[in-house]
This record gives structure tokens, C-alpha cells and sequence, in this order.
């Protein structure tokens, strides 16, 4: 399998009094090693709003964490509306932008012709209940998304139980797409990584698990290990 683990630490999880600190913490406890050649620590941004209740990070945090950072800022919009936030997350400075299927059906090939066109990398996600056939032509599409977003738990809310039944999805796109990159979301720590990871799973996100452990940098290590032994498992 050609594609690079990818650490994603959730910034939902992390101190919004100290966005900037942990972030370079967390590019540090994932670099301190000396692995920036075959792996990469993203920071993680769930933007939420009218798709599930909760209102989280938006374009003006990531604005002002930009300012501290040079860091792949992924950032996975739970919105009903994602084409009215591409140019604003663009400008405040996001790396990648995730939409879900769900709530764009009708237009994402105009989704992700402006997401490009705005410099950022276009994924796509899926909720537990949706079909994985569902994102299939926006793989295979002329002008395709870069990422499929798997989520194991349902949206909205940190610290939700992994759903192992969802790694069958995992299975089937690494399987049809070996080269594609996919991401996992929802409970993923030390006791669930090795499922996401054998499934084919190799963007893991991860932010309690992370963010709440004594040591960050062995939860992050432990994370690309796992990935990293899954890939060379025959």
C-alpha cells in the first residue's frame, strides 16, 4: 500500500484557551523523532454548525492559529451548506476541506471545483448510516475528491464509542482504491487503532486520546506504528 500514515490530533479536544501552544505541541511531540520523511501530523478541525447542535471551531480561530502555525490545518465541515464556507476557510488559511456527502449531493462537483480552485484539498465524509457506494463517483469523478472521511461515531460530539462495524467500510474503499487516502474518526485511541488500521484505515484522527493522555507524544507514536505495521502486513 502506497499512501502515508497520517496522525490527525482533534483540536476539539484540545485547550481552546491555548490553541497555538498545542498546536506546536502537537507538531512536536509528532516530529520530535526525527519521521517527518514518511509521516505527517495534521491539525484537526471538526467545524460544526446547523448540520449537528453543537457549535465549534470556525474560520476566525483557524485565521488566528494560522498566524502561529505553518501545520496542515484538515478541516471537516459538519454543515448543511459547505459551498458558503470554502472561500472564508480559504482565506482564513485551511490545508484541507472536508464535506459530507450527506448535505451535498446536488453539487459536489461545483464543491469540490471551488475547493481546489481555493488551494485546499477536497475530502469527502460519510456518517455511520450512510452507504460507503454512496462516495464512489466522487472518487472516480475526472475531477475527484483526495480523501474519504469514515466516520466511527455518529457527528457532533467528542468521546463517542468507536464503531468497529464501521471498518467494513474502510475495508471495501481500501480495497477498490489502494492509493486513496482514508481517513478514520470517532474513538479512535491505543485500544482501537489496531482494527482502523488493519481495516486499511491510514488518517487517523484522534483527539481525547491525545489531547487527555499523560504522554501526547506516545499515544501519537503508537498511532503511526500501528498504521505503519499494518501497511507492511501482508
Amino acid at each position: 500500500m502506497s499512501v502515508t500514515p497520517k496522525i490527525a490530533p482533534s483540536m476539539l479536544s484540545s485547550d481552546f484557551a491555548n490553541l497555538a501552544s498545542e498546536a506546536h505541541l502537537i507538531l512536536y511531540f509528532g516530529f520530535r523523532k526525527g519521521r517527518e520523511a514518511n509521516s505527517y501530523i495534521y491539525n484537526y478541525f471538526p467545524v460544526i454548525r446547523h448540520f449537528v447542535p453543537n457549535l465549534t471551531l470556525g474560520a476566525p480561530i483557524i485565521e488566528s492559529l494560522r498566524k502561529h502555525t505553518k501545520a496542515y490545518l484538515d478541516c471537516h465541515l459538519m454543515v448543511t451548506n459547505p459551498l458558503d464556507y470554502v472561500e472564508p476557510l480559504a482565506k482564513a488559511g485551511a490545508s484541507g476541506f472536508t464535506f459530507h456527502i450527506e448535505t451535498s449531493k446536488d453539487n459536489w462537483e461545483k464543491l469540490i471545483q471551488r475547493i481546489k480552485a481555493q488551494g485546499m484539498r477536497p475530502g469527502v465524509a460519510l456518517k455511520p448510516g450512510t452507504p460507503v457506494g454512496e462516495v464512489y463517483s466522487l472518487v472516480e469523478a475526472e475531477n475527484p475528491v483526495e480523501m474519504v472521511l469514515v466516520m466511527t461515531v455518529e457527528p457532533g460530539f467528542g468521546g463517542q464509542k468507536f464503531m468497529p462495524e464501521m471498518m467494513e467500510k474502510v475495508r471495501i474503499l481500501r480495497k477498490k482504491y489502494p492509493s486513496l487516502d482514508i481517513e478514520v474518526d470517532g474513538g479512535l485511541g491505543p485500544s482501537t487503532i489496531d482494527a482502523a488500521a488493519s481495516a486499511g484505515a491510514n488518517c487517523i484522527v484522534a483527539g481525547s486520546s491525545v489531547f487527555g493522555a499523560p504522554e501526547p507524544a506516545e499515544v501519537i507514536s503508537l498511532l503511526r506504528n500501528s498504521v505503519e505495521k499494518a501497511q507492511q502486513t501482508p
